[in-house]
């Protein structure tokens, strides 16, 4: 069977995407319950970081252990990573070595070349261009709390970035409606926005975006390796803050999400992490349950 990388949403079926989900919420209740889980045992996942992380080491980290596995730590300056080595040279050796490779780096190239060789599933925790495990947490949430989200409004309000970038295949995937509420000059690639046709709308007024939508997201203004622009950016987006006045014109029950870290005060209000609508902290805690039904989908190629 050839090897299957998650480098973004579009590296799995819908029917794949679906039975993951399923199963990442059956892997929650089990633990919840105290159920014990070995079913990677004696694997071992390899955990490249050029960017710095807190959700997404400790969700890794800890899904190898509750199933069993192991998981490795690897950055540039423990590594010949940093020292000029081709990513293909450690690719080929890094994955004779682990049945998984998961990589947060900044240039989306670096993924790709290093799954070109790799003998292990490679997962993309993390690019300037996609953030594809986030969005299995967020589809997660969203089935927990209001079912399928087929059919549904999302608005995702702020920069046109990597986490846009997989909302557009998502709503391409999971066959939803997305509006993206951005200033000018900061839309996503055209090239996705042409893909996705109109299954998407960037509209530069958040409230219009806003109205009647089912679930609400945003992200930093400023993303890692962009800090230099931060104060123009906080400039640009100042109308562009997810706050209980924007979360008024959406569709009743609607929800709120965002990939943390939150800056209160910027991208959000001070409150929105406690609105009634948020259910930000399921989704970050749901990045332990999505990723432990992606990896023993990727090394045991089935879920059950």
């Amino acid at each position: 069977m050839p090897v299957r990388h998650f480098l973004t949403l579009n590296d799995l079926s819908l029917e794949e995407l679906d039975a993951l989900l399923d199963h990442a919420s059956k892997l929650k209740r089990s633990l919840r319950a105290g159920e014990v889980r070995d079913s990677l045992k004696n694997r071992v996942l390899a955990m490249i970081f050029e960017k710095s992380s807190t959700r997404t080491r400790v969700s890794f980290e800890a899904g190898m252990t509750q199933l069993g596995g192991a998981a490795l730590f690897l950055s540039p300056r423990d590594t010949q990573l940093g020292r000029g080595e081709p990513i293909e040279d450690s690719g080929r050796v890094i994955s004779s070595m682990a049945d998984a490779v998961m990589i947060r780096t900044f240039d989306h190239q670096t993924v790709t070349r290093f799954a070109s060789v790799s003998k292990a599933p490679v997962i993309n925790a993390l690019t300037d261009d996609y953030h594809p495990c986030q969005l299995l947490a967020d589809m997660q949430t969203y089935r927990e709390h209001r079912g399928n989200i087929k059919g549904a409004t999302v608005t995702w309000v702020g920069d046109g970035n990597n986490m846009c970038n997989s909302y557009i295949n998502a709503a391409q995937q999971f066959d939803f409606q997305l509006r993206i509420a951005c200033p000018p000059g900061y839309e996503p690639r055209a090239d996705l926005l042409a893909e996705a046709g109109d299954r998407v709308q960037v509209i530069y007024d958040p409230m219009e975006a806003a109205r009647g939508s089912n679930l609400l997201v945003t992200d930093v203004w400023a993303s890692m390796g962009q800090e230099d622009e931060q104060a123009a950016r906080a400039r640009t987006f100042a109308s562009y803050q997810v706050n209980p006045a924007l979360m008024g014109v959406a569709a009743k029950g609607a929800l709120f999400m965002h990939c943390l870290p939150a800056h209160r005060g910027e991208e959000i209000s001070h409150d929105m992490l406690e609105h009634p609508g948020s259910v930000v902290w399921e989704e970050a805690e749901n990045r332990l349950h999505a990723q432990k039904a992606l990896l023993e989908f990727l090394i045991l190629g089935r879920l059950d």
